[in-house]
């Protein structure tokens, strides 16, 4: 058969960008390997689908050019989105930082999209494995495992190598290489970070300990939850800054944000100076955490007979605790790619390859990658949106 679009992947990119092109009267063809569509939208979420933030601005993306995500981020805004989301009658609510997550479950926003497809006159092929892309004479060729297919416009919206269980692969990557297009290299983001066994040794112990914290690493800080686990550590804290962490960095954890700890400490020895500093301490994080904090700090005996020098080393340690991760838990847990098709060889407003006419990439295969917290999915809906209107 012949198409005008054929859309590799129906995931929130590849089926945004179904609808959008099926509304403008063109045959459309999306295929997928999986078994259901939007498999990541399901799980997303807590099974709830993050699907947007109120606070989308380019400087919370990264790629090597920031700014390419601006024109689609501008053109198909959050708000476009919800407005969506309240005609089709999706309840949702607001939670810390702006991230707005349905009330029910995230499967009626699956429900949505292909309900769109399916009147947008959208063909839909699950289950279908795609060999390769090729160039032919009306455009291109896409041998699949039901043959081989012909469209004028081809999109690739396969996503990353994140969470490979769900049946991600670099598949895209691929494409992309075999008509020339440049690669960033690639790399787990959103992801825990792992430490060392003499890390391990006392992390291991406090797994399942969260505290409030701001993590850093170079000139990049994020205040939320930090949560020890059996191979090191996660929470969204930590997910967030390991988009911005390379190997043979340190990170700092400040676990009393806005507080001043030696004044704090200080208070107590005066107030109370039969306490010990676990005693201190387990009033700012979880009993577990302070005991270990003492004993790092070796200080020992009631406040009263603590120096003042030992105070502030101990405030120190609490505000800034420096950590040499050893690398991440990889992209078995990653939330999304780092990296992609490189955006210098994409046109910013119609997501096509600038010197492949007809060829067009969305969504997480390119490089731009949100922040924790819906940016990911925003720019799904944005890039697929913008790609709709021109295929």
């Amino acid at each position: 058969m012949d198409w005008d679009v054929i859309i590799l992947g129906a995931g929130a990119a590849g089926m945004m960008a179904a609808i959008e092109a099926g509304r403008r009267g063109r045959r459309v063809l999306v295929i997928d390997h999986a078994k259901a569509p939007g498999e990541k939208i399901r799980i997303s979420g807590g099974g709830r689908c993050n699907f947007t933030n109120l606070g989308i601005a380019p400087e919370r993306f990264l790629s090597k050019n920031p700014r390419f995500a601006l024109s689609a981020l501008k053109r198909f805004t959050q708000w476009d989105f919800i407005a969506r989301m309240d005609a089709a009658g999706i309840a949702w609510h607001e939670k810390a930082l702006g991230q707005l997550f349905c009330d029910g479950s995230a499967t009626q926003v699956v429900s949505m999209l292909v309900r769109d497809m399916e009147r947008a006159g959208v063909t839909l092929w699950l289950g279908c494995g795609v060999a390769g892309v090729s160039r032919a004479d009306k455009g291109f060729r896409v041998d699949t495992a039901r043959g081989g297919q012909v469209a004028a416009s081809v999109v690739v919206a396969t996503g990353g190598k994140s969470i490979p269980k769900m049946g991600a692969t670099g598949f895209g990557y691929q494409v992309a290489e075999r008509f020339g297009l440049p690669l960033v290299e690639t790399r787990p983001g959103l992801v825990p970070l792992t430490f060392a066994e003499q890390e391990l040794s006392w992390m291991q112990p406090l797994a399942g300990v969260a505290v409030d914290a701001r993590v850093v690493c170079g000139r990049q800080g994020f205040d939320e939850a930090v949560l020890f686990t059996h191979r090191g550590l996660s929470g969204p804290a930590v997910l967030q800054i390991s988009s911005y962490w390379r190997e043979g960095e340190a990170i700092s954890v400040n676990l009393a944000p806005g507080r001043d700890m030696a004044a704090e400490l200080r208070a107590a020895k005066a107030a109370a100076g039969r306490e010990v500093l676990r005693t201190a301490l387990g009033r700012v994080v979880p009993e577990r955490l302070a005991r270990h904090l003492e004993e790092v700090s070796g200080v020992t005996g009631p406040l009263a007979e603590v120096p003042g020098a030992s105070l502030e080393r101990v405030a120190a340690l609490v505000s800034d605790w420096r950590l040499m991760p050893v690398g991440s838990e990889g992209y078995r847990t990653a939330e999304v790619t780092l990296g992609g098709v490189d955006t210098d060889a994409l046109d910013g407003r119609t997501m096509a390859a600038k010197a492949v006419p007809g060829l067009y990439f969305v969504g997480e295969v390119v490089d731009v990658t949100g922040w924790l917290g819906g940016y990911n999915f925003q720019w799904a809906w944005s890039s697929g949106w913008a790609a709709g209107q021109v295929v």
